[in-house]
């Protein structure tokens, strides 16, 4: 691992150590689950260059699925985390699929197309799903594994040790799918699609499979995200929310998967600071978003690279 995936994983570390000393419990859980949505999001996003906009639909089908199982059976926490995951990665495996055969305008509206068939699915199966009103009554397990003493997750820092673990190792399996070949050959098609098929990658193949993987991680992301609120809530699949991590995604850079959950926490903070200072906040945020797309294109670590050389001319590293 190169020095700066360590340096990287230092600091997300240090921040999740950190966020509980300046945020509640309940904002520093949401900024972590969102954090790995995105992360889950990136391989498809940024390594291979789709615009998904069904990444709601993972993250929803997971939600729902595991959710589902915690309000109707006691049962240890990882069978819901399994479920979940299996669930939204069958999907993502058949969506991938189709969508993969088509590119630009017409691949963004597949995808679109897939999150709007699985939210009107949710909303009209109201016995299962809840409907509109969202899938209530979610139970946090007495047990994270079978056979091991039971954890009181309603405690808002045993929660958060929680989601804290998981998401990190999520984050690290993540990180090194993105450094695998498989990571290899998505960028190689971003860059040249033809190109790289004609040496020899089966280029949709791949593309499936990263539809795959994110499947799973947003669904493991959905099931934690049920059991933060004690529900799932139909706006979580709806097209907006796959809007919203398309540009956490974007804000945090496309250069590195260490910007997705940068992206999620300036996401989360600026729209929930934004929406006490003015009723109409949207408009602030969007004008946000712009500035970052035009001006950094890069995200937000961009930013960290272009103030990297003054700090260290302020501190006299580069002094003779």
């Amino acid at each position: 691992m190169t020095r700066s995936r360590m340096v990287g994983l230092g600091v997300l570390a240090g921040s999740i150590l950190v966020a509980p000393a300046l945020l509640s419990f309940s904002t520093a859980s949401e900024l972590l689950i969102f954090g790995l949505a995105a992360a889950a999001a990136y391989p498809v996003i940024g390594v291979g260059g789709l615009f998904s906009f069904g990444q709601a639909a993972l993250f929803g089908i997971g939600g729902y699925t595991g959710g589902w199982l915690m309000a109707h059976a006691a049962l240890p926490l990882l069978w819901p985390l399994l479920a979940g995951a299996a669930a939204a990665g069958l999907f993502a495996t058949a969506m991938g699929a189709m969508c993969v055969r088509r590119s630009s305008i017409y691949f963004i509206m597949l995808t679109f197309a897939f999150n709007q068939l699985v939210y009107y699915a949710i909303y009209s199966w109201r016995g299962v799903t809840g409907g509109q009103d969202g899938l209530a009554d979610i139970a946090r397990p007495a047990r994270l594994l079978p056979y091991l003493p039971g954890v009181n997750l309603d405690r808002p820092v045993n929660f958060y040790v929680l989601v804290a673990v998981i998401v990190f190792g999520c984050f690290l399996l993540l990180l090194r799918i993105v450094d695998s070949p498989l990571g290899r050959v998505l960028d190689a098609a971003k860059q040249n699609a033809r190109r790289a098929a004609a040496i020899g990658y089966d280029i949709h193949r791949a593309q499936t499979l990263a539809f795959a993987l994110s499947g799973v991680f947003s669904g493991i992301a959905g099931v934690l995200y049920a059991m933060l609120y004690w529900i799932m809530p139909i706006d979580a699949v709806a097209w907006v929310n796959s809007g919203n991590l398309v540009f956490m995604v974007l804000i945090g850079g496309l250069g590195s998967i260490f910007g997705a959950p940068i992206g999620a926490a300036v996401f989360i903070l600026l729209q929930d600071s934004l929406s006490l200072v003015w009723d109409r906040w949207p408009l602030l945020f969007g004008l946000i978003v712009i500035g970052v797309v035009l001006f950094l294109q890069g995200g937000v670590l961009e930013l960290g690279g272009m103030l990297r050389p003054a700090l260290r001319r302020a501190s006299g590293a580069d002094a003779p």
